[in-house]
């Protein structure tokens, strides 16, 4: 018999995602001594677990950028830190874009060959960062493949890189080299000390000198030239040293009698030099930056003291204007500083808040792929926001760096980790889905057509039951699976609508058939016709489905009217027989008429009680597995008891009106 086929749809891993094809977590490089870890961006971070989705949304996604943060802590773990710290901008780092290492390192052997050692600070700093980023790339290749090899995470050890250990053997000679300038640079200024001092004595003896004017001018000339042009002296000497010599040279134009028009010439000389750097200073109140102003002010303030001393009346105006000037530039300066230290300390704030929510997404328990994007997202634009706050302060910018690093680290190890267990889990579903398809092919050339149509049902439920699989798995899975179910019910159509013309027939024949029931005499043929319309319907074959039910009810009426007119004509006969029967007995007389009466009468009885049983157990039938059918044969058996009852009844009555009438004729004798 034709079923209707059974709808498929589509797979739920058309949408589910990838186990294996997403990109795996980049981990920090492990250089030296170098810990494994580092700030981690969505982009890079989303598990080799994770749905095809997530690598979607990852890929799409605006990439927070820490790798310049990375690669400075990088070095300074591996032991290549500065004293202090420099804020590293693209300009700084373009000149060694797209270089290799071994670029790189050749790129810093020549600075250190070529360049003055002092102006290779911020370079040295720059090129640190460009190569540590190669390096963690290197590395993070590295732990992918030892990974993938099955090999646990936890004891993965980068290949010693011979690229790294010389980059530190330039660096160590970078920094002899600035000792050696630094300690140069100190033994210099110890020297200008010495020098300058004996200038002091010079001036001194000159004070004493029996030379002529002229000459001892033109020593005094000398000796301010010779100070001039001697360089910087240690920074605790500068002052009092400054106080002596100017304390000499006022001596000299003091005591020594000079003539007036020569030392008014020098006083005017030396006042021009000082209004010139007083207008310095105060231009200085418009430079741009405040850092730049006051280095540029202690440049001006050297200057003013090598410049000679000015006539009484300008000394004292001339020093206030330069001092109001440079009093203005160093409040400037210190209200710089304490502003940037204010903002260092509100970064530290904020970045101390964007560790805790980091933390917090890394606490919650999140069980499934809605929660993880939708956590994975909010960290992207926890660590957009980090990128817009300025340092902290230096004792702490380290610190809370990496505590931020550790935070965005466990999220996403935890989410890798989430991640695998739905691989293993979808692995698992595929190995289901593969036997649910083996099955369905050993279903599809089968010919028990009921059976094979009910466990291909079967198999289907089971099949929208099952989890997801790999999406590189998911479709063509699919398809094997839908094309078994389509093989076998093809043929399933194909078999039925040959069959359709020969179940129209037999519709046909069997409406003929009913026909010619509706007009039988079953009253001469008897049961003999019954059984003979019977079997001719059971000789005909299926009728189409969709009218099964209808003809199959049409005959079942027309039989049971059958047998209800045999039945009524073998009562007929069945009553004729018995009042035979009855006017016989009345000839024997009344004994015999009583007796009959008494023997139907108990039999009545007997059938009451039968009924009465069987009525008693249509309640336990009622929880049998079969009820309705049980039910339905009893209230048959009890509807064909009551038709006896009053058969007999009747024929007690037609008993009962012989015995009046034998009483009567008896009365009249």
């Amino acid at each position: 018999m034709a079923t209707e086929k059974p709808t498929l749809s589509a797979p739920e891993e058309q949408v589910s995602g990838n186990a294996e094809d997403v990109q795996r977590t980049s981990p920090a490089v492990n250089c030296a001594d170098q810990p494994q870890s580092s700030v981690r961006t969505e982009s890079q971070n989303v598990s080799d677990a994770a749905c095809d989705n997530d690598e979607e949304r990852a890929q799409s996604a605006e990439v927070v950028d820490f790798s310049n943060e990375d690669a400075a802590l990088a070095a300074r773990e591996a032991g290549l830190e500065e004293d202090d710290e420099i804020e590293m901008g693209e300009a700084d780092t373009d000149k060694f874009a797209g270089k290799s290492k071994e670029e790189i390192l050749d790129m810093f052997r020549r600075m250190l060959e070529e360049q003055p050692v002092q102006s290779l600070r911020r370079e040295v700093e720059a090129l640190k960062i460009a190569f540590y980023r190669l390096r963690r790339q290197e590395v993070e290749t590295q732990r992918r493949a030892y990974l993938e090899s099955g090999a646990p995470a936890e004891e993965f050890t980068p290949q010693v890189d011979g690229a790294e250990i010389k980059l530190k053997e330039y660096f160590r000679e970078y920094r002899r080299l600035r000792d050696e300038f630094m300690a140069g640079l100190e033994a210099e200024k110890e020297e200008n000390l010495r020098i300058k001092l004996g200038i002091i004595e010079e001036l001194k003896e000159l004070v004493n000198s029996d030379e002529t004017l002229n000459h001892t001018f033109n020593k005094f000339r000398e000796l301010q030239q010779r100070w001039k042009d001697t360089g910087l002296v240690p920074a605790q000497n500068v002052k009092d040293l400054w106080e002596t010599y100017n304390l000499h040279v006022e001596n000299f134009y003091s005591f020594i009698k000079i003539n007036k028009e020569l030392r008014d010439l020098d006083l005017k000389k030396n006042y021009e030099q000082k209004v010139r750097l007083c207008e310095a200073a105060e231009a200085l109140l418009m430079e741009d930056s405040v850092v730049e102003a006051f280095h540029k002010l202690q440049r001006l303030h050297d200057e003013w003291r090598e410049t000679g001393p000015v006539a009484n009346e300008f000394k004292e105006s001339l020093w206030e204007r330069f001092k109001a000037a440079s009093s203005r530039i160093n409040k400037r300066h210190q209200e710089h500083f304490e502003q940037l230290k204010n903002e260092q300390l509100k970064n530290l704030e904020l970045k101390a808040g964007l560790c805790e929510a980091a933390e917090e997404l890394s606490a919650q328990p999140l069980t499934s792929r809605k929660e993880w994007n939708k956590a994975s997202d909010r960290l992207l634009e926890i660590q957009k926001t980090w990128k817009t706050i300025g340092f902290a302060p230096k004792k702490n910018n380290n610190r809370i760096y990496e505590r931020f690093r550790m935070a965005c680290d466990k999220f996403f190890e935890l989410k890798r980790n989430f991640y695998a267990g739905v691989k293993v889990e979808m692995e698992h579903n595929l190995q289901l889905k593969n036997e649910i398809c083996e099955a369905a092919e050993s279903l599809a050339n089968s010919e028990e057509w009921k059976k094979a149509t009910e466990d291909l049902i079967a198999l289907q439920a089971r099949w929208k039951k099952i989890g997801a699989v790999s999406r590189r798995h998911s479709d063509a899975l699919w398809k094997r699976f839908r094309a078994a179910c389509d093989k076998f019910f093809e043929r399933k159509a194909a078999h039925f609508s040959s069959m359709d013309a020969e179940h129209e027939e037999n519709l046909r024949r069997k409406q003929a058939l009913l026909d010619e029931m509706a007009s039988a005499d079953v009253k001469a043929g008897g049961y003999e016709v019954i059984r003979s319309f019977q079997r001719r319907w059971g000789e005909i074959g299926f009728v189409p489905i969709r009218q099964k039910d209808a003809i199959q009810k049409r005959y079942k009426a027309a039989v049971d009217s059958l047998f209800d007119a045999l039945r009524s004509s073998e009562r007929d006969r069945s009553m004729n027989r018995f009042r035979d029967k009855v006017s016989s007995m009345r000839q024997g007389g009344e004994k015999r008429l009583r007796s009959e009466r008494e023997h139907l009468y108990n039999k009545v009885r007997q059938m009451e009680q039968e009924i009465a049983l069987l009525e008693n157990n249509i309640g336990f039938f009622s929880k049998s597995k079969n009820a309705d059918s049980l039910v339905a044969e009893v209230r048959q058996k009890i509807d064909r008891i009551r038709q006896e009852i009053a058969q007999n009844i009747e024929k007690v009555r037609m008993i009962d009106s012989e015995a009046q009438q034998n009483s009567k004729e008896n009365n009249d004798k």
